[in-house]
């Protein structure tokens, strides 16, 4: 069986985030796999797997930054705003000027208000929106605060008539939706907009320079796990050492003096192995979890 640990996957298009952790399960040769944030099938790129006691660090991927390459269609609007979802509304766009497609996308960067895309996985009294689309049903989502530090232009293109391809890296915070963003941009300029392509290049700290595709971790299987579970706690947060009386508390859920590092972070045994994830309040450092073997 894989040790504990994280994998960064290269996740192929035309697959679910489910679809990869079901792969990785049988690699791996346990249940206790998860992934730290969803792509959509379409999309490609970096997907934070979690095995074993590494499961539990998931929270706090799924929560950290997200950079995008990404292709926006101008001219075409559809069910999905992206590519697997029908054209529901077509406008030429072959008259939108490149600075008027820059102007269109200067908005939607810093701090926003984004309403997610109605065919999404966002649960609404307890169901899924994307179901409720699919059975027919109107899903007004409300928008949500999210920020998109860079939203840049690579390039403008017009390979095909009467819409206009836009090339864009995107670094943003959990929780936004690219292909909202092409939505948006569409919407603006009248003509409608959606995702064409996604890929995905970094997660916090983890980028596509270490990630592994399916085929590759196929190979060394079950050795699947690229990134240990103590390595991947002192890639993730800052750094605590432990004497052995501090060890013990922790361990056993008990509160440590505060060390004045803001929080969370990881808090290593003297013999260096993870003992949890802590964070300081109320005068105390309590583990949010702990992970030191039982």
């Amino acid at each position: 069986m894989s040790a504990d640990g994280l994998i960064v996957v290269d996740k192929p298009g035309g697959m679910t985030s489910h679809d990869v952790v079901a792969r990785i399960r049988r690699l791996a040769r346990t249940r206790r796999v998860g992934h730290g944030g969803t792509l959509d099938p379409m999309a490609t790129g970096v997907l934070v797997i979690g095995v074993g006691r590494a499961t539990r660090l998931l929270t706090y991927v799924i929560g950290a930054g997200k950079s995008y390459t990404a292709t926006i269609r101008l001219g075409q609007a559809t069910v999905t705003d992206d590519a697997e979802g029908d054209v529901i509304a077509s406008t030429p766009a072959g008259a939108v000027t490149d600075d008027a497609v820059r102007a269109a996308l200067a908005p939607l960067t810093g701090e926003i208000d984004q309403v997610p895309s109605a065919v999404s996985a966002i649960k609404i009294n307890g169901e899924r929106a994307y179901k409720r689309v699919r059975d027919g049903e109107a899903v007004e989502l409300p928008a949500r605060r999210v920020t998109v530090s860079r939203l840049d232009v690579r390039e403008i293109r017009r390979d095909v008539p009467d819409v206009v391809d836009v090339d864009v890296d995107v670094t943003c915070s959990s929780g936004t939706y690219i292909r909202a963003l092409a939505r948006d941009a569409g919407l603006a300029l009248g003509v409608g907009g959606h995702l064409t392509a996604l890929r995905r290049t970094a997660v916090g700290g983890f980028g596509l320079a270490e990630a592994a595709t399916l085929a590759q971790l196929e190979e060394r299987a079950p050795e699947v796990v690229n990134l240990p579970l103590d390595a991947a706690a002192e890639r993730f947060f800052l750094r605590r050492d432990a004497s052995e009386a501090e060890a013990r508390t922790l361990s056993h859920g008990g509160p440590l003096d505060p060390a004045g590092i803001t929080g969370p972070y990881a808090v290593f045994g003297p013999a260096g192995g993870l003992i949890a994830i802590v964070s300081e309040r109320d005068g105390r450092a309590r583990a949010e979890i702990v992970l030191a073997p039982a």
